[in-house]
């Protein structure tokens, strides 16, 4: 399997696949390199719709002269407990980032998230952050902020007041309730249109099949989020 930066003929067959509606791996079968590498190359250069091969090459070749003009310190795998293997747990964080942020969220709420769920105590601090992924407290801040809102992690303060950004057991039971939320609004505002534009218009039937649709599928994920929550958090029989 071959090492190394992707050449451009490469990436012009990476635009190729996606073009063809090819899955990641399939692109990476044929080219002969991890999936993990085709991934993180189309999502790093305008995601799977907007990636462009040259654009991509001149990116990287860009990134590249920076790192050779303002070296900076080489990031090394942190030792890990547990006799986990550093590089292993290192090139994970990656491969789980990049597919939360194939779910919507930016890279670096992604990078948070992602030190969130490999943390064994599913918490750290703003420090921690900065300090692990080598970013500025500004951008950790505005990752949290926006994971918050979204319901994906809470905040907490330990024993010495120092604010704790937490990914317990309960959160996405709560981010789904959020979505069902958000659905039931979206939901009541297609029926607003109804009204507005007249029922027996082909327009107030299409919103109101929306609304419908939108009704079935947020009770049904309220109430299977409901079951899963329970069986998950029922204790086993002795």
């Amino acid at each position: 399997m071959p090492g190394g930066r992707l050449t451009r003929q490469e990436r012009q067959q990476i635009a190729l696949g996606l073009a063809d509606s090819l899955a990641y791996a399939e692109i990476a079968r044929r080219l002969d390199r991890p999936t993990s590498t085709i991934t993180r190359e189309v999502m790093r250069n305008g995601g799977p719709t907007s990636y462009r091969a040259d654009l991509a090459h001149h990116a990287t070749e860009h990134r590249t002269r920076r790192r050779k003009q303002a070296p900076a310190p080489p990031r090394t795998a942190a030792p890990q407990p547990h006799g986990r293997d550093a590089e292993a747990v290192r090139e994970y964080e990656e491969t789980f980032t990049v597919l939360l942020m194939q779910s919507g969220l930016p890279r670096m709420a992604a990078r948070v998230l992602t030190c969130l769920y490999i943390s064994d105590d599913g918490s750290v601090t703003a420090t921690e952050l900065v300090r692990h992924l080598q970013v500025s407290p500004a951008s950790v801040s505005k990752a949290v902020s926006l994971l918050d809102g979204l319901g994906l992690l809470s905040r907490e303060r330990d024993e010495r007041r120092r604010e704790r950004y937490v990914a317990d057991n309960d959160v996405w039971y709560q981010s789904v309730l959020a979505s069902a939320r958000a659905n039931a609004q979206l939901a009541e505002t297609a029926r607003q249109g109804v009204a507005i534009l007249g029922r027996d218009t082909p327009a107030a039937a299409r919103l109101e099949n929306i609304a419908r649709f939108v009704d079935f599928v947020g009770e049904s994920i309220a109430r299977a989020a409901e079951q899963a929550r329970e069986i998950l958090s029922a204790k086993p029989p002795e």
